[in-house]
């Protein structure tokens, strides 16, 4: 029984390896040359050479779209992290470039103001029922930092030193309800008193003692007018946002927003001024009009 399975797998081995051979020959040959048999198995066979044929060439051709399919996800998802990778270091470039060009400012801002001064960097900031204060690090610590000394920025006063502890400062704000600054609007020189609100719902700031006939629009800027003891002379403090001016009484009521977007405060400016300290607390009152807070 097994001699008679191999000799079958054999007869059928060599019937399909001599198969397409007696075709592909039958093929080759002319016409002419091919007896009745051949010739009969050559029409029988052509359709199912075709058929294989075609067979063949759509197997071959899904194998062909597959691996290219598969060869271009590889390559989108390449190009995709290499875009991705790219696109992170533009960030990053962008934000070195930015940074660059607020450090250059800085040092710009050094440049204009007759007095010594140190970096610091913006940590955190409290806001209070009574403070609005922002904590900064020193780049460097530096002994003659003292309370009340001017802190500024980029775009203006940010506020006074409130107290000293190693590399940590404590600033009280321009907005705090304990601040208070002499000002002038840039544009006509109108004279006016710079304190915070101290509402913790918002950033602004009210103008004192700015006389009834005096000129002064919204958008105007109120910067330091240099009397006092404190800041130096021209820094912006604030931009008017509201002017009320009533029928009676001799002043007018400004509320302006601080021109420093504290929310966004990073880097400040210490002044180390050597001069007195000035009145500027809750009780200035009209005494601050005439000192001046600097």
């Amino acid at each position: 029984m097994g001699s008679f399975k191999r000799l079958r797998d054999t007869i059928i081995v060599v019937l399909l390896l001599s198969v397409p051979f007696f075709f592909l020959r039958a093929s080759i040959r002319s016409p002419q040359d091919m007896n009745p048999v051949v010739s009969a198995l050559s029409r029988i066979g052509a359709p199912l050479e075709y058929v294989a044929a075609a067979v063949a060439r759509t197997v071959s051709d899904h194998v062909s779209k597959y691996v290219y399919l598969v060869d271009v996800k590889q390559d989108n998802n390449r190009l995709a992290y290499e875009n991705a990778r790219l696109t992170a270091r533009v960030r990053e470039l962008e934000q070195a470039q930015a940074d660059n060009r607020r450090l250059r400012r800085l040092l710009g801002l050094r440049d204009t103001i007759p007095h010594e001064m140190v970096s610091a960097l913006v940590v955190g900031k409290d806001t209070t029922e009574f403070f609005r204060v922002a904590h900064v690090t020193l780049d460097s610590p530096h002994a003659s930092i003292r309370p009340d000394m001017p802190v500024i920025a980029l775009d203006g006063a940010v506020g006074t030193v409130q107290r000293v502890a190693g590399e940590r400062v404590d600033v009280q704000l321009t907005i705090d309800s304990g601040f208070g600054v002499d000002v002038v609007v840039e544009r006509t020189g109108a004279r006016g008193f710079v304190r915070g609100e101290g509402d913790r719902s918002r950033y602004l700031v009210r103008v004192e003692w700015a006389e009834r006939r005096d000129e002064v629009d919204v958008g105007d800027v109120l910067v330091t007018s240099g009397v006092g003891c404190r800041f130096p002379k021209g820094i912006p403090v604030a931009r008017v946002k509201s002017v009320e001016k009533k029928k009676f009484g001799v002043y007018q009521t400004l509320v302006a927003e601080p021109t420093v977007d504290f929310s966004r405060l990073e880097e400040v400016l210490i002044i180390l001024t050597d001069a007195k300290d000035c009145d500027t607390g809750a009780a200035g009152g009209r005494r601050g009009k005439n000192k001046g807070g600097g």
